[in-house]
């Protein structure tokens, strides 16, 4: 057994103040990540801060029609809220696709976003992985490649983020509230994430003190739809080897606005700016949807074993498409 020390933390000044004074410390939430990773040997904090019982669960709408969701809040609960179902169905959908029924009951919103990869090699910790170990090398380059990035990778890094929910918050332009050594701030999503570059270790912008207490969502826009699909290796508990989130908003028979995140394909959710700019103010085909595609996957760089994702990213975009321009 390898010991460490837990705290419970009162508040979350309290949260903030016991990482700044543990360097090599981690939060505890719903533990359903790092708990496996200190038995697999990948995370051997030598102190946890637990923020599981801070009174951060509320899912609430905000005054200018946004909706907070609570960083402790569970996916199943975020999940099954009325005003998440309504007006994010991509949310819900990504929530329900992840891990298991088991799982979405104890994880919560903001340990979903911090989630590590899945890379085989980064939870093997007898393999080089310099998101395990900087500096080590990278074992999945000419190695397993069928659940690695496509776009963004660099020569140390080509492992995915495995987060369904990130990828819709991705898609809907959500903002992540933190509170750190200096207060509180909030973070546009699509800047939360790094790509690997030359340090894969660090997943996120975030500080090692900062502690992320909720979720903002705007409002979606009038008459838009949404929704999130992923394709698998299994119809449960498993990973995307690609996913599409999208919200459309049609005016007058032409795609007025496209909102479109892929996950399963990079270090971190790809906001697919290149197709949405292809889409705006056309009229809705499969050729003008399969154009969208081949703009934003003009720079993918496939690796030997995964070549299929470009065809898959293609047609579960179009399909995603002709879904919600149908409706």
């Amino acid at each position: 057994m390898i010991p460490f020390t837990y705290e419970r933390a009162d508040d979350v000044a309290g949260a903030v103040g016991f990482l700044r004074d543990h360097p090599d410390s981690k939060l505890l939430a719903g533990g359903t990540n790092l708990v496996d990773h200190m038995k697999l040997g990948v995370a051997n904090p030598p102190a946890l801060v637990d923020i599981s019982r801070l009174p951060l669960d509320q899912i609430s709408e905000n005054p200018d029609g946004s909706l907070r969701l609570g960083a402790t809040a569970r996916n199943a609960d975020t999940a099954a809220h009325p005003l998440v179902r309504r007006r994010y169905p991509v949310l819900a959908r990504a929530l329900l696709s992840g891990a298991s029924p088991q799982l979405r009951n104890l994880a919560t919103n903001g340990g979903n976003l911090l989630q590590r990869t899945r890379c085989v090699y980064f939870q093997d910790v007898t393999t080089p992985c310099n998101k395990r170990v900087p500096g080590s090398g990278c074992s999945a380059i000419g190695g397993y490649t069928r659940y690695h990035a496509i776009l963004g990778a660099s020569e140390q890094c080509v492992a995915t983020h495995p987060s369904d929910m990130a990828v819709a918050l991705t898609a809907l332009d959500a903002r992540v509230v933190v509170h750190g050594l200096a207060g509180e701030r909030d973070i546009d999503i699509r800047e939360l994430y790094r790509l690997p570059g030359e340090h894969p270790d660090r997943d996120t912008i975030l500080d090692h003190q900062d502690v992320i207490v909720a979720i903002d969502l705007p409002a979606p826009p009038d008459g838009s739809v949404s929704t999130y699909r992923k394709v698998r290796d299994r119809a449960s508990y498993a990973f995307a080897l690609v996913s599409v989130g999208a919200e459309i908003t049609m005016r007058d028979g032409v795609i007025g606005d496209a909102r479109i995140a892929f996950g399963g394909v990079a270090h971190k959710p790809w906001r697919a700016e290149a197709a949405e700019t292809v889409l705006r103010g056309r009229q809705p085909s499969r050729e003008l949807f399969t154009a969208a595609a081949d703009a934003e996957l003009a720079d993918a760089r496939p690796l030997a074993g995964n070549e299929f994702k470009i065809p898959l990213v293609r047609r579960t975009l179009t399909a995603v498409l002709e879904e919600l321009t149908t409706r």
